[in-house]
């Protein structure tokens, strides 16, 4: 049978009558429940891409065999900028340090140690892009437009401009890199350091998806994983 008037009137009244802590340990347990929620659905967020120069990452995401069969699309952020740094500028105000040089350096012998004989390198035209690409390879490369705009046909022009069973390495911008990042899942990336390295490799269906990232001090321990270089080291 239905409760009657005064019975609901009552159990309202009941209710309201709870005391004060009570009233707080239900609104603290809601609380907990909702972060808890909140805590367990952003950590099915993959927050960054998988870091390469870490563990077993590079192996296991098959960065060598990717880029043995020129598969990869590698989008590398300028070096260290002048004008948002104390150190000393390379030159111009919009170009990058003399400390941005020599990452930039680091990475150019990473990328040949991988080889470069499959290889095609593109960079911004914005100064610290063309800076960067100069001592990654010690020379001039093509600089579209393309690279310096960061909307959703950057990632379209890439895989356009990428070549059948030949790598495409991009000296672009943080803000092209964190572009491309949420297209492909990764919206709450953290932003790309500078001289840092995203791989990007394209299915059988012509869909890209990401593979990892290299940061500057991760291409020694990525590279010892390069069978190469690991037989070398068991001699």
């Amino acid at each position: 049978m239905g409760h009657t008037l005064s019975e609901q009137v009552s159990t309202a009244a009941g209710s309201r009558r709870r005391p004060a802590w009570v009233r707080n340990a239900l609104g603290a347990a809601a609380v907990v429940g909702i972060a808890g929620a909140l805590a367990g659905a952003f950590s099915l967020w993959p927050r960054s891409p998988v870091d390469l120069g870490s563990g077993n990452n590079a192996t296991s995401a098959g960065l060598y065999s990717h880029w043995q069969a020129g598969d990869l699309i590698v989008l590398v952020r300028h070096a260290e900028r002048c004008d948002r740094s104390k150190n000393p500028c390379l030159g111009p105000a919009d170009g990058i340090t003399r400390l941005g040089s020599e990452t930039a350096t680091t990475v150019g012998q990473a990328l040949k140690t991988l080889g470069m004989g499959h290889a095609d390198v593109l960079t911004s035209p914005v100064t610290r892009t063309v800076q960067t690409a100069q001592f990654m390879v010690d020379r001039s490369v093509p600089a579209p437009q393309w690279l310096a705009e960061c909307d959703d046909l950057l990632l379209e022009d890439a895989m356009a401009h990428k070549l059948p069973q030949r790598n495409l390495v991009a000296v672009t911008h943080s803000g092209c890199i964190a572009h491309v990042e949420k297209q492909l899942g990764y919206a709450h990336a953290a932003p790309a350091e500078y001289s840092s390295a995203l791989f990007l490799t394209l299915d059988d269906h012509g869909k890209a998806h990401i593979i990892g990232l290299l940061n500057v001090d991760g291409w020694g321990h990525a590279l010892k994983q390069l069978p190469s270089i690991a037989n070398q080291n068991k001699l």
